[in-house]
């Protein structure tokens, strides 16, 4: 786990994939508690950098959606001073 990547570094893609492998070796078992311990500790750590990623992809759309919204407005009389 040392030659793992830093979690800050991954691209949403990444931190998903890896994160769907530590669960998988979590799920299977067999591994020793202090590997066990390591690989939960990294899989929390990439399940929040998942949600960082999407946390930042609502707001990009929300806000994409605002100004779609505002552009669409009609123009009140104070856009034409």
């Amino acid at each position: 786990m040392t030659d793992a990547p830093a979690v800050a570094s991954l691209s949403y893609e990444q931190a998903r994939d890896e994160l769907v492998q530590v669960v998988g070796r979590l799920e299977t078992g067999g591994e020793p508690l202090e590997t066990s311990l390591a690989l939960w500790e990294r899989g929390e750590a990439l399940a929040a950098r998942c949600q960082e990623w999407l946390d930042g992809a609502r707001e990009r759309l929300a806000a994409a959606q605002n100004g779609s919204a505002q552009n669409e407005s009609p123009a009140s009389p104070e856009d034409a001073e």
